[in-house]
């Protein structure tokens, strides 16, 4: 769509006359830019301070701003909220098509500082590091004011700037700290929830208000980087709050947060957001949090797939990833999703993790048996493991593509032969990209060169796979470290334990909560 059809469907878009007006860039298409919250908070947070604003642009959106149709390349800063590492490329590709040089070392005065941000930075922002001169790690709601208020007294110099930064908490500056990331930061609580600036039916999340419900997790899941460790675990928004800021045009309102239902007055506030005759939409259910009365609101809310997490193919494998979700929840959400009317119950799923075994996959088909005779309709949203900086896991190799894929083999199998081909399905994400993102995720700042000359021969996987070989990239682990023989067989070795010590079936009557 033309830049005038998306902004005139938009309800809430921020309009300022400033002193300076930064241009904020997502690097994937305007659907996913305008769904995730974090941009838009920090497009909100830039409007909120006295002379700042930003203009928004996206993969998709040409190499001019949305609100004021400026050339990107004409702003003093340009600023990127990047989610994960696939779209590293994106960086490249809007960066260039700008007429701005991709690379920090190739630009000069006359070109914009550029800074990167966004959820990649909570795990490993050292591949964005060749194409940023500032990177702003972990919550940026504060930071990106203070550092576009410096770049300003700095007269947006990048000397200057480097030098005023140099010593202050959250600011990763690449060519001062080489491969080592400074901590990530945190928000005070004061700035939260975050909360959409703008709706609009053009996301994947057509026409919903996001708002906060909860920042960080209180959970222990070694996979994840936003596990307890991170900014001193879960803050809890207050449900006035949450229900008193959503505006009275509000339709659809979405909850967000890393663990929602682990909020201790969720069903209230899924009440409060029903009664006044609005969709709900939550961005993470937990199984072992999910009552009568919640899925009975989240009916009424307009649900009709309830989706949950596993992320472990068998119980032993949800005791090394240290997932409190056991089969009997699942079993309990597939009822509970059949009892309130819903069409299907979806499943997150992660094969390829560490210690796992042909026959933690035949669990899983054992376990489906007993999903689809709780509810006749079942999916498996399946993702290869991939490891992530600043997790307990870090470092852990790639299970393997051909491993994956075998896997995922092996359960397409089993499921056939249980007779469950019509009632359970299996949607995975590839295991090639997966081994991609693996790559990203475990390297330096050579992974990102690699992305770009990746990006430059066409992005296919091949493009990659040689790029990476090109450039030396091998998984370097941690700030964490790729685990010692020994260490290996240790943790085999616990799974082996676990194993034995575990119940042997998935059945509810033999799994503990």
């Amino acid at each position: 769509m033309l830049a005038r059809e998306l902004l005139a469907a938009e309800r809430g878009t921020l309009h300022k006359e400033a002193e300076t007006r930064v241009a904020l860039v997502y690097p994937s298409p305007y659907r996913a830019a305008m769904s995730s919250l974090g941009y838009q908070q920090i497009y909100r947070a830039l409007h909120a301070l006295p002379e700042l604003a930003a203009d928004r642009a996206m993969l998709d959106t040409g190499a001019r701003t949305l609100e004021t149709n400026a050339p990107i390349a004409s702003y003093p800063i340009v600023a990127y909220s990047v989610a994960y590492e696939l779209e590293l490329g994106g960086v490249v590709e809007t960066l260039e098509r700008a007429g701005i040089p991709a690379l920090r070392d190739d630009r000069d005065a006359r070109h914009p500082i550029v800074v990167g941000g966004g959820p990649l930075t909570f795990s490993n922002p050292a591949p964005l590091a060749p194409f940023c001169d500032v990177i702003v790690v972990g919550e940026g709601d504060e930071l990106i004011g203070e550092l576009v208020l410096a770049a300003r007294d700095a007269g947006f110099d990048r000397e200057r700037l480097w030098a005023m930064l140099s010593d202050r908490p959250g600011f990763y500056l690449p060519h001062v700290h080489g491969e080592r990331v400074p901590p990530v930061a945190a928000a005070p609580d004061a700035l939260l929830p975050a909360r959409s600036a703008i709706v609009t039916p053009n996301t994947e999340l057509a026409d919903m208000f996001l708002t906060e419900a909860a920042r960080g997790c209180s959970r222990g899941c070694t996979y994840c980087v936003m596990r307890r460790s991170t900014n001193g675990g879960m803050r809890v928004v207050a449900r006035e709050a949450i229900v008193g800021g959503i505006p009275a045009h509000a339709r659809r309102v979405g909850l967000v947060g890393a663990a929602v239902t682990d909020h201790p007055d969720i069903a209230a506030i899924v009440r409060d957001i029903v009664d006044g005759e609005r969709a709900i939409g939550i961005s993470s259910l937990r199984a072992d949090r999910l009552t009568d009365e919640l899925v009975g609101l989240l009916a009424r809310g307009g649900y009709r797939t309830l989706t949950v997490a596993a992320d472990g193919a068998s119980e032993r494998m949800r005791r090394v990833v240290e997932r409190s979700t056991r089969a009997a929840h699942l079993i309990a959400a597939a009822e509970l999703a059949r009892a309130h009317r819903m069409d299907t119950l979806k499943v997150y799923m992660m094969l390829g993790v560490p210690g796992e075994t042909d026959a933690d996959v035949d669990e899983l088909v054992a376990l489906s048996k007993e999903l689809a005779r709780a509810h006749g309709r079942v999916a498996y949203g399946v993702a290869p493991f991939v490891a992530k900086r600043h997790t307990p896991l870090d470092g852990t190799p790639f299970a393997g593509i051909d491993v994956v894929e075998e896997r995922l083999a092996r359960l397409r199998r089993g499921l056939s032969a249980a007779g469950l081909g019509g009632r359970v399905t299996v949607r995975p994400t590839s295991a090639r990209w997966a081994w991609v993102e693996y790559m990203l995720a475990q390297g330096e700042s050579s992974a990102g060169l690699a992305a770009m000359d990746a990006h430059h021969a066409g992005g296919s996987f091949a493009a990659y796979k040689a790029a990476f070989a090109a450039r030396g990239v091998v998984p370097t682990g941690p700030r964490a470290r790729v685990p010692s023989s020994a260490e290996i067989v240790a943790l085999r070795r616990k799974v082996r334990d676990d194993a034995s010590a575990a119940p042997t079936s998935g059945s509810a009557a033999s799994s503990s909560s």
